[in-house]
């Protein structure tokens, strides 16, 4: 029986570019729809930019031009760079709608009459220049935890201190630099300490529920707090004029907090979808639906998804989302994205180099689980694992056996080996990939799929199509043996359509046939059936387009450093000669901020054979993550002495390839380098630290 499915991912904001790391979760969305829909389900995936908000109105002030205008051209980028990736939108629209704005309204008003609205009094900062109050990121300060300047007003990025802005020292705004003062402001809270959302949300967010993924339900009982302790505080939902927003209903001068209308923005865009596709709105969102409703987000934003969305929704009379799919960060060759280093890569940049989108949304499928893991774009693995399974064993099943199907039998196939085991093999394994894509597990679905395609070359390299077409009185034999790999080919064409949607397009015009749907891994190719002429279909990665790539990406550093005078570069390098101390070069705070160092729990120890130092480590981090770690501790440690001890290790250190698996990590240890104290000591935290918490 086809299902009725709504699915969305977040939407972002209008103030930027796509960049790969956001294509991550919209490439993901758009693979598990384009199966929804080949596996015959009703299956709509809307989208829209996040329109609102301070920052759109300042950057459409600094640019002469109005926010509807900003938000225009950046809905066109946006579109652009999506259907680029061959992201399969079936409506992709605005926050800033008549149709978020009615249901932004409507839900407002209906939480106000269940009493979960209440307006306070509050304190906050003022810009007397620009004369508007200051969201907390354009108010600037002394840290007042480690006197840091130029800080943000709720957070320091040097020592990592979280704060109100108030607690800033010598704040100014970021805006227009003037001294902000402290007034009085009447705001609009939705209470969502209310014990009604306190319980729902409770219920609502257990694992036993099934609605998020164990990981993200723990974290959201570390928010609710144990039972029968509240820890959930009031959500300020209003800002002050001037804000680019929807004004309040009944509060002259007081707009929605983008935050509320932006994930409203998927009911405004469903809506504008039915309106153009005659669909009943209603029936998906009424809260007695029998349809599906999924979110995929990134796990920075599950508060807002998991707390505040849910809980408006269902006070306010609406169903809630059947499942929230939440997916981890990109880091490209196992660092955050940077801009210096041209690995802060955007969706335009990388097509416009040349690069086939379709490479990209390959490896990321590889790499994709259902968990809330980060996940690497590791170059140099990008071009060979796309170089060698896409073209190297995928398209070159067809590649070596359609030319002789033309040249030889014009075009036509003989009678497919039904019981051929290649191509049992992969119809007795589509119902498990099937529900590997269903679980959102597109990485083991691919290696299951990838050895299929192993199994396939096999068969093609055992019949070896290029000897029979020398051999006279072999032509039955060559036909046979083309037309089987043909067919193989077909049914791996419909495994990775999902993924692969343009070059599955180029596959069904090739083969001449309709549009492959998942059933048609059941079906093979009749005798006689008539072939195209084939045409290549896919090139390998050339290493120089990803130099290119990284070169259009890079921001140049040289205009800070001709900056420094000719006065100030010869003091530098002074201060270089002078370096006698032990302890030089010194390293800032930046430098150590960068190194993620976690408590970790050895939950497994054991020797590695071959080694001479090395034993392997599984390290518990805390939220089921595990990390497999080498270190050389063998002549210091008995490795079952070391099970269930506290450590702590190196988190965002490089995956590392050694001869003996892989190394996701490193625990840190003490030596004496003077020789006096021979050994190591591995660092243990003091008692009351829990796997996953940060060393600062």
């Amino acid at each position: 029986m086809s299902r009725k499915i709504l699915v969305t991912s977040a939407l972002p904001y209008a103030n930027g570019a796509i960049h790969l790391g956001h294509l991550v979760e919209y490439i993901q969305t758009d693979i598990w729809v384009r199966f929804q829909k080949m596996a015959g389900n009703e299956c709509w995936y809307v989208c829209a930019d996040d329109t609102h908000g301070t920052p759109i109105m300042l950057r459409a002030e600094k640019e002469g031009i109005t926010p509807e205008q900003l938000i225009a051209r950046v809905h066109d980028e946006h579109a652009r760079d999506f259907s680029g990736f061959h992201v399969g939108f079936d409506n992709y629209y605005t926050t800033h709608s008549d149709e978020t704005r009615q249901c932004a309204n409507d839900i407002y008003l209906k939480l106000r009459a269940a009493g979960l609205i209440e307006t306070r009094t509050i304190e906050q900062y003022y810009d007397p220049v620009k004369q508007l109050f200051l969201p907390d990121r354009f108010i600037k300060g002394e840290c007042p935890k480690c006197g840091a300047k130029d800080q943000y007003g709720d957070n320091c990025e040097s020592c990592g201190a979280a704060y109100a802005p108030t607690d800033l020292k010598d704040p100014y705004s970021a805006v227009s630099g003037a001294k902000p003062e402290l007034r009085n402001s009447e705001h609009y809270f939705f209470k969502l300490s209310d014990p009604r959302c306190e319980t729902f949300l409770r219920r609502y967010t257990s694992r036993d529920n099934g609605v998020l993924q164990s990981e993200a339900a723990n974290k959201m009982q570390e928010w609710l707090g144990a039972p029968g302790e509240n820890k959930l505080t009031d959500w300020d939902i209003s800002r002050d004029a001037p804000y680019f927003g929807f004004e309040i209903p009944d509060a002259p001068g007081k707009y929605f907090y983008v935050w509320l209308d932006a994930p409203i923005g998927y009911m405004g865009s469903f809506k504008n979808l039915c309106s153009k596709n005659g669909l009943d709105f209603n029936e998906y969102f009424r809260p007695d639906s029998t349809t599906e409703l999924y979110h995929f987000i990134g796990k920075d934003i599950l508060y807002f998804h998991a707390l505040f969305w849910p809980a408006e929704l269902a006070h306010a009379g609406f169903r809630t989302p059947t499942r929230i799919f939440a997916h981890g960060f990109l880091t490209v060759d196992g660092a955050k994205m940077s801009k210096s280093r041209g690995t802060f890569i955007t969706a335009e940049s990388y097509l416009k180099t040349g690069l086939n989108p379709e490479w990209l949304r390959y490896y990321y499928a590889a790499k994709l689980s259902a968990t809330m893991e980060d996940i690497d774009l590791n170059l140099e693995d990008f071009c060979a694992r796309v170089n060698s399974d896409l073209v190297g064993k995928y398209v070159n099943i067809a590649s070596r056996s359609a030319g002789f199907i033309s040249k030889r039998f014009a075009g036509q196939l003989a009678p497919a080996a039904t019981d051929l085991p290649a191509i049992k093999a992969i119809q007795e394994a589509a119902g498990r990939v099937a529900e590997l894509y269903e679980a959102r597990e597109f990485g083991k679905a691919m290696r299951e799929v990838m050895a299929l395609t192993d199994a396939a070359n096999q068969y093609v390299d055992s019949v070896k199509p290029w000897e029979l077409a020398k051999q006279e009185g072999r032509e039955i034999e060559l036909h046979a043996a083309c037309s089987n790999a043909l067919n193989l080919f077909r049914l791996l064409t419909v495994l990775l359509k999902p993924i692969l949607p343009v070059l599955a397009g180029k596959v069904e015009k090739f083969l001449n046939i309709a549009p492959l749907a998942w059933q048609d891994t059941q079906s093979l190719l009749a005798a006689g059936h008539g072939i195209n002429a084939y045409e290549h279909l896919m090139t390998r990665i050339d290493a120089k387009l990803i130099e290119k790539l990284l070169e259009a990406n890079k921001e140049s550093l040289a205009p800070a450093q001709e900056q420094q005078s000719p006065q100030r570069h010869a003091e530098h390098q002074q201060n270089e000669a002078k370096a006698e101390s032990p302890w030089e070069p010194f390293c800032n705070i930046d430098d150590f901020m960068k190194l993620d160092l976690r408590i970790a729990r050895i939950a497994n120890a054991e020797q590695v054979e071959g080694a001479d130092k090395l034993v392997r480590l599984t390290l518990d981090l805390g939220n089921d993550e595990t990390r497999n770690v080498f270190a050389g501790i063998k002549a210091a440690y008995d490795p079952a002495q070391l099970i269930g001890r506290l450590t702590v290790m190196v988190a965002n250190l490089a995956p590392r390839k050694m001869k003996f698996g892989l190394s996701e990590g490193m625990v840190l240890a003490a030596s004496d380098t003077t020789g006096s104290v021979p050994g190591l000591f591995l660092l243990s935290p003091d008692s009351g630290a829990q796997p996953g918490m940060r060393v600062k």
